[in-house]
């Protein structure tokens, strides 16, 4: 035979080929290049003093309509904004997913009902009572697409769409590009080391109930002790990706994160005012114990203006949850990824993974969350506080922030549609327990730390 037979590739071949193609076929790094990106765009339209992100990031979620003329005039008044809109997310998702193996012809027509519901929940949040009603928009389109998935049967290849883990680990990404170090540092050492002390005692305590009082899995046990000490939703799909955890374990965090973060916009200001707490303490108290952003805010601004300053309540809010403890979503993924990979799959296995292990198990888009914050950093560092606020925050956070917005609005929309009410049946009554008593903890040492222990700081603002 003399036909010359190719000999087969080198087993470090296949790896280093392997480790290359995952920079393109991976969801984490298209999330980094994707949230890097659009904070790169929106740098140089910054610098260059462009109103062109600042326009494409629209939504009507803070329109304050009072009557369905007013959201039809907003929509007809920027139909070419919409337009380009929808176009540039489609072009950014839908060429990703394509080159990840999704068919165009399934995901865009999916797409675009996501993106259409998506105005809707940002037409209801903009409504002028919507805030008396706790209608914020993440919440709303969790809701409505929970409702959709259970009474209209979609078809199955609409999925392909719908990418629950994809939009949040790109929020995340824009998450980190929505705030600096250099902010975090000078927020004061109290907001970092009250949200320290109540993101490891929550955490510990859930995970710790969970596992030694009621014998469940090590894994649910840390996506759920995660997604009450930190930022809910997005949290727990961190920590599901770090340990390796199956789609049930995710699916009974979020259920509990989601159901008690409802209950949680009813209960804390209605205390709060039964306490008769100032603004700046209430604000700390539902930073540190309420369970996700969108409810947080709800409460905060619920409580605001029933104290008659809700500015100082939201800025006290945002400090604690947005800033302080949601950046323990980073600190948290990096651990629980160590031990997840060093500890417990040595005694499933018996063998210690070495580094690249960890490194290919790693929740790659933490790495961009962290880089979006420097970069910030670097970008925004020479502004003085005052052009901070007034010319940095409205031309360049803001757009960043709507857009991370709309990526947790496709989130959330994704994780409705994709859930039956039958799949949540995993939330049994030792999982609800578990979690219930991480709530407890956190609402008591929340109220004990942002009414007493740090009270006169808190009061002040």
């Amino acid at each position: 035979m003399n036909e010359k037979m190719t000999p087969p590739a080198r087993p470090e071949s296949r790896s280093v080929n392997s480790r290359w193609r995952s920079l393109y076929l991976k969801e984490d790094w298209w999330a980094i290049w994707i949230g890097i990106g659009l904070m790169a765009v929106a740098i140089l339209l910054f610098k260059n003093g462009s109103p062109v992100l600042k326009s494409l990031a629209i939504n009507p979620g803070g329109l304050k309509w009072t009557t369905p003329d007013q959201l039809l005039h907003h929509f007809s008044a920027n139909a070419t904004i919409y337009l380009l809109q929808f176009t540039s997310w489609l072009v950014i998702f839908g060429a990703s997913t394509r080159v990840m193996g999704i068919k165009l012809s399934r995901f865009i027509p999916a797409f675009a009902l996501l993106y259409f519901l998506s105005i809707a929940m940002f037409s209801v949040a903009g409504w002028a009572s919507a805030a008396k009603f706790n209608l914020e928009a993440p919440l709303v389109a969790l809701v409505v697409g929970l409702v959709l998935s259970n009474t209209i049967k979609l078809p199955a290849w609409m999925d392909s769409a719908f990418r629950v883990e994809y939009f949040i680990k790109v929020g995340i990404v824009l998450l980190g590009a929505t705030f600096p170090i250099t902010l975090v540092l000078t927020a004061g050492p109290v907001a970092i080391l009250q949200a320290t002390i109540i993101s490891v005692i929550t955490c510990a305590v859930i995970y710790f109930a969970a596992t030694r009082l009621f014998g469940l899995d090590k894994r649910l046990a840390a996506v759920m002790g995660v997604g009450g000490s930190v930022c809910g939703v997005s949290a727990s799909m961190a920590i599901a990706a770090s340990v390796n955890a199956k789609k049930e374990h995710l699916y009974t965090s979020v259920t509990l994160v989601v159901g008690w973060a409802l209950a949680m916009i009813m209960v804390l200001p209605f205390i709060s005012k039964m306490l008769g707490l100032s603004a700046g303490v209430a604000g700390a108290w539902i930073g540190t114990s309420e369970f996700a952003d969108a409810a947080g805010f709800a409460a905060a601004s619920a409580y605001g203006k029933i104290a008659g300053n809700e500015d100082v309540t939201v800025k006290v809010f945002t400090l604690m949850k947005v800033i302080g403890r949601d950046l323990w979503i980073g600190i948290w993924s990096i651990f629980w990824a160590l031990i997840a990979t060093i500890v417990w799959e040595k005694k499933e296995t018996g063998v210690r993974p070495n580094a690249g292990e960890i490194w290919r198990r790693f929740p790659k888009f933490v790495i961009g969350f962290f880089l979006a914050s420097l970069l910030m950093t670097m970008v925004t560092g020479s502004y003085s506080p005052a052009d901070f606020n007034t010319v940095v925050k409205p031309n360049l956070i803001t757009p960043l922030v709507s857009l991370r917005t709309w990526t947790f609005i496709f989130c959330f929309l994704s994780i409705g549609l994709t859930t039956r009410f039958r799949e949540l049946a995993p939330v049994g009554w030792k999982a609800f327990s578990a979690f219930t008593i991480g709530v407890v903890v956190n609402v008591i040492l929340g109220y004990l730390l942002s009414a007493h222990v740090f009270a006169a700081r808190w009061s002040a603002l």
